[in-house]
């Protein structure tokens, strides 16, 4: 069972590379043993390490929105500068948790601290810019967005192909490709239009919210499948943070979507 998911790729214990039961200091002789059995994974540390994860990145975020001061024209590069740190801060963490064999608990919530700041700072600007409760809808349809995919992965019986974890992953991948090119042209002054609030940037959005969602699904997979296969209770932070990650992505996409239908 190997995923192509780079979040859960590293997971020796997904992907069957079971260890150390080769090696003869592991071996038992029958006797009596003092070893304690490894916690596993389950549905209730996932949603506890999740809650962690998600709970930190909503009180960043808020502390962030309270902190930095009112939106005007004298103050919005400032803020927009902090959301760009954080979400550069977030990606690079990103990278590390995705890559990492061995899932850790505070890169993890590091990841979720200053996903808050880049969370708070953006939603701080975009409320002062396209107001109309934007920012709280945005989070209701985030919400909303979670508990469908949930609702039909567990009730369609939906079945994750590798195809499907491929095309997936391939389409994240090709996203992040597209959005770091678009920031380093518009560095030199050239406008390609994907976070822009025209139709190119609609339709990007759009593309954007749907491939999160597919994210879910992927995140629910592993979920599911970790726990049948015994997975060590570790590994509840891998899910954890792959459910944040996706979250993320659904809100700052349905963010852009409301804030483009609100200026007609």
């Amino acid at each position: 069972m190997r995923s192509s998911n780079p979040v859960f790729a590293r997971s020796a214990e997904f992907n069957g590379q079971q260890t150390g039961y080769a090696d003869p200091s592991t071996w038992g002789t029958g006797g009596p043993t003092t070893t304690q059995p490894t916690a596993r994974m389950t549905i209730d540390s996932v949603v506890q390490k999740s809650a962690i994860s998600i709970g930190l990145v909503i009180v960043v975020a808020f502390a962030t929105w309270v902190m930095t001061p009112t939106v005007s024209q004298e103050t919005a590069g400032t803020i927009m500068l902090l959301a760009m740190l954080g979400a550069g801060a977030a990606f690079i963490l990103s990278l590390v948790n995705s890559f990492k064999k061995v899932i850790s608990p505070a890169l993890v919530l590091a990841f979720a601290a200053v996903e808050g700041v880049a969370l708070g700072a953006i939603s701080k600007y975009f409320d002062a810019a396209f107001g109309d409760g934007i920012v709280m809808n945005a989070v209701l349809g985030t919400f909303a967005a979670f508990v469908g995919t949930l609702a039909a992965y567990k009730f369609l019986n939906i079945q994750v192909s590798d195809k499907f974890r491929k095309f997936t992953i391939a389409a994240m991948f090709g996203m992040v490709g597209l959005g770091l090119m678009s920031l380093v042209l518009n560095m030199f002054g050239i406008q390609m239009g994907f976070f822009g609030f025209g139709t190119l940037g609609l339709l990007f959005s759009i593309v954007g919210l749907v491939l999160g969602v597919f994210m879910l699904i992927l995140d629910f997979d592993f979920v599911e499948k970790g726990i049948a296969a015994g997975l060590p209770e570790g590994e509840s932070w891998r899910a954890a943070f792959g459910l944040t990650v996706s979250l993320v992505w659904i809100y700052t996409n349905l963010l852009r979507i409301l804030a483009i239908f609100s200026q007609d």
